[in-house]
C-alpha cells in the first residue's frame, strides 16, 4: 500500500523559507512517474486546498495565493516530490501535504501525516 511521508515543516518568521519533501513510500516508479502530483494545505478551521501541481517541469500550476512565491519539484527517481517555500506569510500556516490526483482532479492516495509549517514572528 502506498506511504506518503511529508516533512521539512517548521517554525518560521514571516518573508522566511522552508523547502518541504514527500517521497511516496512503497510505489514503482513506473506507477510514481506518470503521475499528476500535488501539494495540499489544511489551515485551521479550513477546508484542505490544492496549492502546487505537477506533471513534468513544463506544466506546472500553481494557486494565487502561493504564485511567484512557492516552487514545486519532483526526482522521479527517487520517488520525491518538494516544495520549495520563499517570503512565507503568515497566512501560510498550514499542515501541508502531498497526494496524486486522479482523473477527476480528486486525491488518489489515502493521505500521509502531513507536516506543520508555522509561520509566524
Amino acid at each position: 500500500q502506498v506511504q506518503l511521508v511529508e516533512s521539512g515543516g517548521d517554525l518560521v518568521q514571516p518573508g522566511g523559507s522552508l523547502r518541504l519533501t514527500c517521497v511516496a513510500a512503497r510505489m514503482i516508479t513506473s506507477v510514481f512517474n506518470p503521475n499528476l502530483w500535488g501539494w495540499y494545505r489544511q489551515a485551521p478551521g479550513k477546508e484542505r486546498e490544492l496549492v502546487a501541481s505537477m506533471r513534468t517541469d513544463s506544466d506546472r500550476n500553481y494557486a494565487d495565493s502561493v504564485k511567484g512565491r512557492f516552487t514545486m519539484s519532483r526526482d522521479n527517481a527517487r520517488k520525491r516530490l518538494f516544495l520549495q517555500m520563499t517570503n512565507l506569510k503568515p497566512e501560510d500556516t498550514a499542515v501541508y501535504y502531498c497526494n496524486a490526483l486522479n482523473t477527476a482532479n480528486q486525491p488518489k492516495y489515502n493521505w500521509g501525516q502531513g507536516t506543520q509549517v508555522t509561520v509566524s514572528s
